[in-house]
């Protein structure tokens, strides 16, 4: 006996519950929703990151605020009193990757 042919309107059915929020994102277009709540409850809000002086090359301690909206700023070193700016480089999912200390000079 030869298997009965599917219409479309059952093809598509079966295609839809299929779907998980990824497929049904680029079916229709849409861009992927951020959940800062989600992303939130995973991350840490803060972390210490040794860092070394760009100027007098001093190691320093310094605490990353990864609830921040700005990637970069600037702290004093606590030996040589001198600015120096720190960028925060994170991934896709907003989780601290590196952070980059630049002089201001």
């Amino acid at each position: 006996m030869k298997p009965r042919k599917l219409t479309q309107l059952e093809r598509l059915r079966r295609r839809i519950t299929r779907l998980d929020e990824a497929s049904i994102d680029r079916l229709y277009g849409l861009e992927p929703v951020w959940e800062p709540a989600s992303v939130a409850a995973r991350l840490a809000p803060e972390e210490f990151v040794a860092v070394r002086c760009p100027y007098c090359g001093e190691r320093l301690e310094t605490l990353v605020d990864l609830t921040a909206d700005e990637p970069a700023y600037v702290e004093d070193c606590e030996v040589c009193c001198r600015p120096i700016e720190f960028h925060i480089e994170r991934d896709e999912g907003g989780a601290f990757r590196a952070l980059e200390v630049r002089r201001m000079d």
